[in-house]
């Protein structure tokens, strides 16, 4: 098998020639540009200084490079997008450096601002006449939303104001996307895992709206999760408007990018903390189930893709309402969660929709642990996940900055020799 009949194997819940890997095809698959410059050097594939592209500025993830995915034996790719996080476009790349050192390069519209205290503004679109929109803390690796909630009444409070930046995708990205795909397709063996963005019902890394320069609405994310619960109406109005916008937006993308691509990003609006739901499944059912649903009936009924949702925390009683709803993927399976069991997840779900992530721990065994938990995390959950099919091999969520080199070989290393 090569790496798309791999993926599509266990996308239809057989068992492949052996367990597919992705890193990096998906924003909660990556690797910090940190640890990805790491690798590199480890590997040989870079002279010392070489900078390694940011692919995500929010999360500052890394890029994953052909080689890259070459030596690691990775069978995903992503269809990159046009603009980044805070509305960046990728385009005119510039060096810059990060608080612990790295070499990067970042789009030219990467526009920041270093406080007497050592914090980091970055600002929507690059305008640095506005208010910034995320902060990076000194020292730090990652930008943190800014939250701008303008002030309202909640007889002013308009559904629209939540809905401007769910716009349709311009022809020139739509273009962006097809030369990319064709290009991929026929240069490359890897299943295509395209996020086309504007598809998933409130996120709440995307509530704050970081790209927008003055957005309006419900911006503050402790006002937005009390909004699910105390204005229902509302969030319905939003929800509905932004399913009338994803549902043109698929269609155009679909007749851009056709069956080339094997998996769509749909969601990674989170439900689950790391001891309980963020809120009931009642409020799921009600609020979230029937847009999510709606889309993914169509993409089953217009398209080959399959529906990847991104839900971490402890979310084991919802997972039957998931399936519900229609998707057939679930990531990252953060089994170090409450209630969250591997061999139970797999035994009461495994037939029914794929696990994709799971691989290790990435909050405390790649971080902290020897090479030798690395070895054994990765053995067991390839075990356990792996049995039956049903499984791409991941990290539970992404490979964070700080790893050391030593448990990141550990890791890759592990996963080649189970996955033989």
């Amino acid at each position: 098998m090569n790496s798309r009949q791999r993926v599509a194997c266990v996308l239809n819940r057989e068992v492949p020639d052996r367990i597919p890997l992705d890193i990096g095809a998906t924003p909660v698959t990556g690797m910090h540009v940190s640890s990805v410059y790491l690798l590199r050097q480890a590997l040989g594939l870079d002279r010392p200084g070489e900078p390694v592209k940011v692919t995500n500025i929010y999360q500052m993830l890394g890029e994953i490079k052909s080689d890259l995915v070459e030596a690691l034996g990775i069978d995903t790719i992503p269809l990159e997008r046009p603009v980044q996080s805070f509305g960046i476009v990728n385009k005119d790349w510039k060096e810059w450096t990060t608080f612990d050192g790295t070499p990067v390069l970042v789009p030219g519209g990467f526009n920041t601002r270093l406080e007497p205290n050592g914090d980091l503004f970055m600002y929507p679109q690059g305008d640095s006449s506005v208010s910034p929109s995320g902060r990076m803390p000194a020292g730090g690796f990652y930008f943190d939303a800014i939250t701008r909630q303008p002030e309202f009444s909640e007889d002013s409070l308009e559904p629209k104001d939540n809905l401007e930046e769910f716009t349709l995708i311009s022809d020139q990205h739509l273009a962006f996307y097809k030369e990319q795909v064709d290009r991929l397709f026929s240069e490359t063996d890897k299943a295509i895992v395209a996020n086309m963005g504007g598809t998933g019902f409130g996120d709440i890394a995307q509530v704050p709206a970081m790209q927008l320069k003055a957005p309006q609405g419900i911006r503050d994310v402790t006002e937005w999760y009390m909004s699910v619960v105390t204005r229902k109406a509302y969030v319905h109005e939003i929800f509905k408007g932004q399913t009338v916008v994803a549902m043109k937006n698929m269609e155009r993308f679909y007749q851009s990018v056709g069956d080339k691509v094997s998996v769509f990003f749909m969601t990674g609006t989170d439900f689950g903390s790391q001891s309980s739901l963020m809120f009931s499944p009642k409020v799921y059912r009600e609020l979230f189930l029937p847009y999510q649903k709606r889309l993914n009936d169509w993409v089953h009924e217009n398209t080959n893709w399959k529906v990847f949702m991104h839900n971490d925390g402890a979310i084991r009683r919802m997972i039957p309402d998931y399936i519900e709803a229609g998707f057939d993927i679930l990531n990252p399976v953060q089994w170090t969660a409450a209630d969250m069991d591997p061999v139970a997840i797999k035994a009461s779900y495994g037939g029914q929709i794929v696990f994709w992530g799971a691989g290790v721990d990435t909050q405390k065994t790649l971080p902290f642990g020897t090479p030798d938990e690395v070895r054994k995390e990765v053995s067991d959950m390839c075990r356990v996940f792996g049995e039956g099919g049903g499984y791409v091999f991941s990290s539970v969520h992404n490979i964070q900055a700080g790893i050391p080199v030593e448990n990141l070989l550990a890791f890759f290393d592990a996963f080649k020799s189970v996955r033989k």
